[in-house]
C-alpha cells in the first residue's frame, strides 16, 4: 500500500489558472480555446516550484525547506513542470494549473508560515534582516545577545524597523528565534559554528565580521557595499569568554581595527 503524499506548502497561488496559445493565421482566441480543450496540466506545487527556483532564485534545497518537501521530491516536481512549460510552447497546447496536495501558508499576522517568508509577500523584493544590538551598534558575540534590531524592507529600502529582546534564549535556540520572526538575513560580529549550522538549516544567510552603527550596516547591505568577514567565527571555551568577547574583537565589543569613526578594517 503507497504511503500518504505529504501536501507541499504554497505561499502564493498562481495569478491566472489558464493559459493557450494562439497559432499564426486568422484562429482567434476562442477558436483556440475549443480546439485545446484538453491540453496539459500542471499542479499548484508544481507551479509554486517554477516560481521559487526559475522567478525568485531559490536553490532547489532552499525550495524544499520551504515548501517542506524532500529535496528528491522537490527535484521530481520541478522536473515535471519543467516538462509541461516545454511541451505547451513546443506543441502550442492549452495550459491550466490546478489541483494537487497542497496546503496554502497562512501567512497573517503573528503566524509563521515559511522558514523564507520574503518569497510569501506582495513584491520578490520583501526581506527581513535581523542584527545582533546593542546601544545602536552591531553586538559582537551571537551567542550573548540580548536584542535583536529587525528591519523589514522592501524594494531596498527600510519601511520599518523594531528591538526585540531575546529573553534568555542563547546560542542554537536564538536561530528557531529569529526564523519564528520571518528574518531571511542576519548581520552580526563574531559567531561560532553550531550556530552556523543552525541558521543555516533554518533558511537565514548570514553576513558576520560586521561592526560599527546597526542602521548604517544595513542600509550598506541594501547598497551592496556592507563590509564583513565570511569567516569570523567566536571560539567558545566552557561556553564564555573572560572578557565576553570574541576572538578577533577587543573586551569592549568593537572590532580590530575600528575606528572612531564607525568604520571597520577586516
Amino acid at each position: 500500500m503507497p504511503r500518504p503524499s505529504k501536501e507541499k506548502r504554497v505561499c502564493r497561488m498562481p495569478k491566472c489558472r489558464e493559459f493557450t496559445a494562439v497559432s499564426e493565421g486568422n484562429q482567434d482566441l476562442e477558436t483556440a480555446l475549443k480546439s485545446r480543450a484538453v491540453g496539459i496540466f500542471m499542479t499548484v506545487e508544481e507551479y509554486e516550484c517554477i516560481r521559487l527556483i526559475d522567478y525568485s532564485g531559490l536553490t532547489q534545497e532552499e525550495c524544499s525547506r520551504q515548501m517542506g518537501a524532500s529535496r528528491a521530491t522537490i527535484q521530481g516536481l520541478y522536473a515535471s513542470a519543467r516538462k509541461k512549460l516545454a511541451r505547451f510552447l513546443v506543441e502550442a497546447s492549452r495550459l491550466t494549473i490546478s489541483g494537487g496536495d497542497f496546503t496554502v501558508c497562512p501567512g497573517g499576522e503573528g503566524q509563521v508560515s515559511c522558514k523564507n517568508r520574503s518569497a510569501c509577500r506582495k513584491g520578490e523584493q520583501y526581506m527581513k534582516i535581523a542584527v545582533t544590538y546593542e546601544n545602536g551598534q552591531v553586538f559582537q558575540h551571537f551567542g550573548h545577545t540580548e536584542q535583536f534590531k529587525i528591519y523589514e524592507t522592501e524594494n531596498g529600502k527600510v519601511i520599518s524597523s523594531e528591538v526585540v529582546g531575546t529573553d534568555g534564549v542563547g546560542h542554537g535556540a536564538l536561530a528557531g528565534f529569529l526564523r519564528d520572526r520571518g528574518v531571511d538575513v542576519l548581520i552580526c560580529g563574531g559567531i561560532g559554528g553550531g550556530a552556523r549550522n543552525a541558521l543555516s538549516d533554518a533558511g537565514i544567510r548570514l553576513y558576520p565580521g560586521a561592526c560599527g552603527d546597526a542602521d548604517a550596516q544595513v542600509e550598506s547591505f541594501l547598497d551592496g557595499s556592507l563590509n564583513y568577514a565570511p569567516d569570523t567565527q567566536c571560539s567558545h571555551h566552557g561556553g564564555h569568554h573572560e572578557d565576553g568577547g570574541c576572538r578577533g574583537h577587543h573586551g569592549d565589543g568593537d572590532c580590530r581595527g575600528h575606528h572612531g569613526d564607525g568604520n571597520c578594517r577586516l
